[in-house]
């Protein structure tokens, strides 16, 4: 063994479920894969004439972290103008709005609006036609799955009246038919989206590659993409041509209500595609839409007595696109958050033995997003079914409150709020847990969202009470999430996920040990470095 590079810490946790005889504390690179893993005494024996040796001191050394759920270029259109995430009343969003619309040129943009701002008002375009200063203005909301536009904005898109649409989204309108200004989903947006002047190529390159460093500052070495586009294709592809690709990235593009088997073949046909960084592996779709919008399928109505269809008007045909790829061995991850909807998925997936050859359904790895709502039946049913669950803690934590007065929680009504995000029941039945962001719905920062695992409240915020605390993760469950159990959620646990010889060299180093410190102490601790194929691709100054 000729080790291209050392790396010695305090700690290193392995995540590879193994009892090592003496602590670890050095990993060998070669080739960007791991060599040897070991005591700093062993080490001493593996360094060669030109091996590079990185001395992190007391730190300790992980698996690199992988973000189970996020949308990089996707988001790069959700977060253009004022961030109104902060807003928690329809005062302060008026405000926020009112000095954007001052300096915005065009159309007046924001995103990440929580609709508990607005407290008993409704979300009506009269809101942002006193502030928009007579520009045409579309606001997205928290969830990614609504905006609010103003009077301008549906005139310029010659909104007047109700559409129909393939899938199930709306153009919400008043007792009068007249549009209030709310979108529902992909296809009501886009009505109005398409007539937004867009960025240039650069324009967006720029802030893509702004993004990912950022990404691995936070301690990601990785990204499961829920979406993909010929845009995403290039971006990625001019970013890694730049050799400024930080992190390792897997793309689904989405299969949405309406395709047929020959849409089907034309994504199945991208699965594969990609570059030495970034690849498309899998098929994103959706059930359902989110309780905060009455989108969500729920066996029962809501309090307003929404959120009881699903996405696919016909869902026979979802299951169907199902079948398709999972007869061709490629992964699916579908968007399920309400009760009825998580079963339809689990009724498609348990319909495969049969007609899935055995060897196929056992290489392929299916995947169930968001989960926020179900009870105890169908937790059982994901492990008898061996699908992943793919979960975001600060989807609870920022956005439910433990009282039950949030949106989500009073549309839900107490029994199934008090359903909220069951990580823990679905790790103790065995079911393998992916832990993420759903970036730019949440903010990315991987340590806050490992405490809030544990917490289930905001870290940083003790006065908080906890959200179904009878659901919080271990410390080395959250940590799981993001390292061994990402891994096997991308069906990649024989070559990451671990620090074991012979797998990808992709590690992350902290300031603090994420096992033995206090959840809110380790939130607000330091990234020190990520190494991406054992290459640095983030390190503090003070350690190069």
């Amino acid at each position: 063994m000729t080790p291209d590079l050392i790396v010695l810490a305090g700690t290193i946790h392995t995540m590879d479920g193994q009892t090592h005889p003496q602590p670890v504390q050095a990993v060998a690179v070669s080739g960007g894969l791991i060599a040897a893993v070991g005591s700093r005494q062993e080490a001493l024996d593996w360094a060669q004439a030109g091996t590079r040796v990185v001395d992190l001191g007391n730190a300790t050394l992980t698996p690199g972290l992988v973000d189970c759920h996020m949308h990089p270029v996707f988001g790069l259109d959700l977060t253009i103008g004022v961030d109104l995430s902060s807003a928690t009343t329809l005062d302060e969003v008026r405000a926020l709005l009112r000095n954007e619309a001052a300096h915005d040129g065009g159309w007046l943009r924001g995103w990440g609006l929580n609709p508990n701002a607005f407290g008993p008002v409704p979300l009506h375009r009269s809101v942002l036609d006193d502030v928009s200063g007579g520009k045409p203005a579309l606001i997205r909301l928290f969830d990614g799955h609504s905006a609010l536009a103003n009077s301008q904005a549906l005139e310029t898109a010659g909104i007047r009246g109700p559409h129909q649409f393939e899938q199930a989204s709306e153009v919400v309108c008043d007792a009068d038919g007249a549009p209030t200004g709310f979108l529902l989903e992909a296809a009501a947006m886009e009505l109005v989206q398409r007539h937004i002047p867009e960025e240039s190529f650069d324009e967006r390159k720029a802030r893509l590659a702004t993004l990912l460093r950022d990404f691995a500052r936070s301690g990601l070495t990785g990204g499961h993409i829920m979406d993909h586009s010929e845009d995403s294709a290039a971006l990625f592809q001019a970013l890694e041509a730049d050799g400024r690709l930080p992190l390792r990235l897997r793309s689904a593009p989405w299969c949405m209500p309406g395709s047929d088997e020959s849409g089907w073949k034309e994504l199945a046909r991208s699965i594969g595609t990609g570059g030495q960084r970034w690849s498309v592996e899998g098929i994103k779709l959706f059930v359902d839409g989110t309780v905060d919008n009455g989108t969500a399928w729920l066996y029962e109505p809501d309090v307003h007595g929404q959120s009881t269809a699903p996405f696919w008007p016909r869902p026979e045909e979802y299951s169907a696109a199902v079948r398709y790829f999972a007869s061709r061995g490629i992964p699916t991850a579908t968007h399920a958050i309400g009760d009825a909807g998580v079963e339809h998925v689990l009724n498609a997936l348990e319909s495969l033995p049969g007609t899935v050859p055995a060897d196929v359904l056992r290489r392929t790895v299916h995947r169930i997003e968001h989960i926020e709502t179900v009870p105890d039946e169908l937790v059982e049913r994901f492990r008898r079914t061996g699908v992943v669950a793919s979960m975001q803690p600060t989807h609870c934590t920022h956005y439910s409150l433990a009282d039950h007065t949030d949106n989500w929680s009073t549309r839900l009504g107490a029994e199934r709020a008090n359903r909220a995000w069951r990580c823990r029941d679905l790790r103790e039945a065995g079911v393998t847990l992916g832990i993420g962001s759903d970036w730019p719905i949440a903010p990315f920062e991987p340590l806050p969202i490992i405490a809030d695992a544990q917490l289930r409240r905001r870290s940083g915020h003790p006065e908080q009470e906890p959200i179904a605390p009878e659901q919080a993760l271990t410390a080395l469950q959250a940590l799981e999430g993001y390292t061994s159990h990402a891994a096997k959620a991308a069906g990649l646990w024989d070559v990451s996920g671990s620090i074991s010889v012979g797998k990808r060299a992709d590690f992350t180093a902290f300031e603090l040990d994420p096992l033995t410190t206090a959840p809110d102490e380790f939130a607000a601790s330091t990234v020190l470095g990520t190494f991406v194929d054992g290459e640095i691709q983030f390190m503090l100054e003070r350690l190069t």
